[in-house]
């Protein structure tokens, strides 16, 4: 079952980003540790940037999650309608593409 309307608005998967994200860091601190012990720095330089990178996943993805269901909405809210180019609020039309006009309303 699809949950948003892809393309335009489709929904990231936060959870499953979240334990993969905790996954590469813990294999990745694991790793630098042992390239350490082995005597290996340039290995371990290398596992420790990449555990650098996986944290920092990881702490965008627990900041989106905490955002709450405007950011990654649950399975009972439904997806959001595709703007179009259009804000019905304030009368104002976008003009976005190609060839369309001169961009007035």
């Amino acid at each position: 079952m699809r949950t948003g309307d892809e393309p335009v608005h489709a929904r990231s998967p936060l959870r499953i980003r979240c334990g993969l994200a905790l996954w590469g860091l813990l294999w990745a601190v694991a790793g630098a540790v042992a390239f350490v012990n082995v005597g290996r720095p340039e290995w371990a330089a290398a596992c420790a940037a990449l555990a650098m990178v996986a944290a920092t996943d990881l702490a965008l993805v627990i900041r989106h999650i905490h955002q709450g269901p405007h950011y990654q909405p649950g399975r009972k809210i439904p997806p959001y309608t595709p703007d179009r180019g259009r804000n019905e609020a304030y009368g104002i039309r976008k003009n976005t593409g190609r060839g369309h006009g001169t961009g007035r309303p």
